[in-house]
C-alpha cells in the first residue's frame, strides 16, 4: 500500500520543509499539497535539508477532493471537538488500523490542514477517519513540520512492512460499500436522517477485509427482497 502525505493551503514554506524533512527521515516520500504555491519558495528547501526528491515530486491540486481522486482510504487530522460522528483515533492506534488496510487496499493518505483553521467540515467529510495528537490543555497544537513527523514516526513501522509487500487487489470495496449504502439509505426514503446517514458513513472506514465483503453480501441480499 502507498501512503501519501497531503498538506491542505500551506502557507509557509517552511513548514513544507520541515514536513518533507519528517517524511524522508521515516520512509516516507510521497507529498500532495493542495490550493498552494508556498513550496516553490526558497525556503522550502532550505529546511528540507536531504529531502530534495520529495519536494521535486510534489503534485499539486485545486481542492482536496482532486487531491483524492485515486486514494482507497483517507486519514484526517482534526481536534476532537470537531469530530462529529467520524471515528476518532490516537496517532498510535492508526498503525494497527492501517496495518488491516494494507491487506486490501492500494492507497491511502494522511491529509493534514491549514496552519491556522485547519481542514473545513467539508474535507472533513471527505476522511474515512480522523485523527489527532492528544496533548495538554494549555498547550493545544502543533506546527504543521511537527504534527507531520509525530505521524510519520509513529507510522514508520507501517512502511518497513509495506516495503515487502505485494499487490493488493481489493480496494475499491470500501468505496463500493459506501455507494451501495447511500444508494439503500435512499430507497428506504431515509436518507434524509442526516444523523444516522453520516453516523453509518463514517463507521464504514473501520470495516476489515471480511466485515467488507459480509457487509456486501447483506446489502445484496436487502436489495434483491427490495426489488421483488
Amino acid at each position: 500500500m502507498r501512503v501519501t502525505i497531503i498538506l491542505v493551503a500551506p502557507a509557509r514554506a517552511e513548514n513544507i520543509g520541515a514536513a518533507a524533512r519528517a517524511m524522508k527521515t521515516m520512509g516516507f516520500g510521497d507529498m500532495r499539497i493542495v490550493d498552494s504555491q508556498a513550496h516553490l519558495e526558497p525556503a522550502t528547501r532550505w529546511v528540507a535539508h536531504g529531502s530534495a526528491d520529495i519536494i521535486d515530486n510534489i503534485s499539486v491540486y485545486p481542492t482536496l477532493a482532486e487531491a483524492l481522486h485515486d486514494v482507497d482510504f483517507t486519514v484526517a487530522t482534526t481536534a476532537r471537538s470537531r469530530a462529529k460522528f467520524h471515528y476518532y483515533a490516537t496517532p498510535a492506534e492508526l498503525l494497527p488500523l492501517l496495518q488491516e488496510k494494507s491487506q486490501w487496499m492500494n492507497h491511502a493518505a494522511l491529509v493534514f490542514g491549514r496552519e491556522d483553521s485547519g481542514l473545513t467540515n467539508e474535507e472533513l467529510a471527505l476522511a474515512d477517519v480522523l485523527t489527532g495528537v492528544p496533548m495538554v490543555a494549555d498547550y493545544p497544537s502543533l506546527n504543521l513540520g511537527q504534527a507531520v513527523m509525530v505521524y510519520c514516526y509513529q507510522l514508520a513501522g507501517l512502511m518497513q512492512q509495506l516495503a515487502k509487500q505485494t499487490e493488493v487487489t481489493d480496494a475499491p470495496q470500501l468505496q463500493a460499500l459506501r455507494t451501495r449504502v447511500s444508494q439503500l439509505l435512499a430507497t428506504l426514503d431515509v436518507a434524509d436522517d442526516i444523523k444516522l446517514a453520516d453516523w453509518l458513513q463514517q463507521r464504514l472506514g473501520l470495516s476489515g477485509q471480511r466485515d467488507t465483503a459480509m457487509l456486501h453480501r447483506l446489502l445484496h441480499d436487502i436489495e434483491k427482497n427490495i426489488t421483488k
